[in-house]
């Protein structure tokens, strides 16, 4: 029985570790500078396969980002029921802004297909229409859906640190990591910063934890003495 567990959690740990992976990869190819760009209804269309391209790796993103706190919930739901299940609720809450993300992004793609065909005929109201979509694409990516997903990386972090299952070092560097990350996202939600150098830093903490976690529970899995003890 004490092996059946054991190698249980090796496996949810191992998963998890793929998964933090596959999310920082897909998370560095979902960027579309296309969009980001000033001329981006003009751009946008004619670089219509570097849109979807970038679609597609944000919609991977939601496997990952649903993924990890489901994939720790029987490791970690043995030490608190209560604050497993909130990763797990955030973790699906991000997926959706995720899919909500795209959407707006495909929107814009049609937008500038349209503005191709009607060339300078109401350019005005295209401005005004991919603005807010933009605005409303930015919040969305980068306040509902990292704040709800750092919140489920705050919510493991704190019962990995009350647990001892990775060191306290790692998980101390999380909590700290996504403590940084929900400030950026409010100072970016209430416009005091943007997407600029000092969103980046505030953001690199919780990158970095999340990769040298995903290394650690790939090679080493969660501690064997916390595990054991909870069999007992």
């Amino acid at each position: 029985m004490l092996r059946k567990r054991t190698n249980s959690s090796r496996r949810s740990a191992v998963m998890t570790g793929v998964l933090l992976l596959v999310g920082l990869v897909t998370g560095i190819f979902s960027v579309v500078p296309v969009i980001d760009g000033a001329d981006y209804l003009v751009k946008a269309a004619t670089n219509e396969n570097q849109v979807m391209l970038g679609a597609f790796f944000q919609l991977l993103m939601v496997a990952a980002y649903v993924g990890i706190p489901i994939s720790m919930y029987s490791t970690l739901s043995k030490h608190h029921k209560g604050a497993a299940l909130g990763s797990v609720a955030f973790g699906i809450m991000a997926g959706v802004f995720i899919i909500m993300g795209v959407i707006i992004l495909l929107l814009l793609l049609t937008l500038s297909h349209e503005f191709a065909k009607a060339g300078s005929l109401n350019e005005s109201y295209f401005q005004t229409l991919g603005g807010l979509l933009r605005e409303g694409r930015d919040l969305v990516n980068h306040v509902a859906t990292t704040l709800t997903f750092v919140l489920a990386m705050l919510l493991f972090n704190c019962l990995f640190y009350q647990t001892r299952l990775v060191p306290r070092w790692l998980s101390a560097l999380g909590l700290i990591g996504s403590a940084m990350s929900i400030v950026a996202s409010l100072l970016f939600m209430i416009r005091v910063i943007g997407l600029d150098t000092t969103y980046m830093v505030l953001n690199i903490p919780i990158a970095l934890q999340q990769l040298v976690l995903a290394v650690w529970l790939i090679v080493k899995g969660f501690n064997q003495v916390t595990l054991q003890k909870q069999s007992l």
